[in-house]
Parts: C-alpha cells; structure tokens; sequence
C-alpha cells in the first residue's frame, strides 16, 4: 500500500507516518522506479527520522512533530483535550494569553528542522 508523500507544511506530523513513508521510498527504490522528486523527499525524510532519534525509545509510540507556526493552535487544543479549559470556554478562560502559553509549552520540547522548517518535538 502506497502512502501519501509528508508534506512539510502540515501542522502535526504523526512519526509512525515518516517511518511508514521513508519504508514505502525504499520498496520504490528497490524496484527501481524512484523519481527525483520521490529521492529528494526521501533524503529530507531519513534526515528527519535520525533527528527523531530517542524521541520514542522503544519504536512502538508516535511522537508528534509540531510545525513552529501551529505551536499556538496546538498549545490551545492540548489544554482543552486536558480539561485544563473546555472546549465551550467563557470568560475568563478566554483571556488567556495563548502567545505566552505557547511559548512556556515549548520549554518542554526540542526544535527539529525538516527540509528547512522548524518543527517541534518532545
């Protein structure tokens, strides 16, 4: 089964998908029909999986890679999939200054690049 190519400006990148696009890259390889395209997207591909290295240890679990521009959109859902404020949020949960938020989540992550763009993971 063919998956899709990874396309670098997505917001969240599930790691299982890089891992099952790189192994997909390589059975194209193998039978020897890769285009140019498809190698240079491989290229950024293993680039971005060696510096996903140890993010989850044991292969089993996803590590979410978090585009640096969908920080902020990611911080404000990851507080309301934690009940840390509803998804009906009145005031004053509405006032929150997500910017800061954002910016405080992020000490808890390390910044990647793929293909040039800066991606978050933890």
């Amino acid at each position: 089964m063919q998956t899709t190519a990874i396309d670098k400006y997505t917001g969240v990148i599930d790691s299982r998908d890089v891992i099952d696009r790189i192994n997909d890259l390589h059975e194209t390889q193998e039978l020897g029909v890769l285009n140019n395209d498809e190698r240079a997207e491989l290229k950024a591909l293993e680039a971005l999986a060696e510096e996903c290295e140890g993010y989850a240890e044991d292969g089993q679990y996803s590590v979410a890679l978090i585009r640096s521009s969908y920080f902020k959109k990611y911080a404000q859902e990851l507080a309301a999939d934690c009940d840390a404020i509803g998804r009906d949020a009145v005031w004053p949960q509405t006032c929150i200054d997500w910017d800061q938020a954002a910016r405080e989540l992020q000490l808890d992550y390390t910044e990647i690049s793929y293909d040039g763009v800066a991606y978050w993971v933890r």
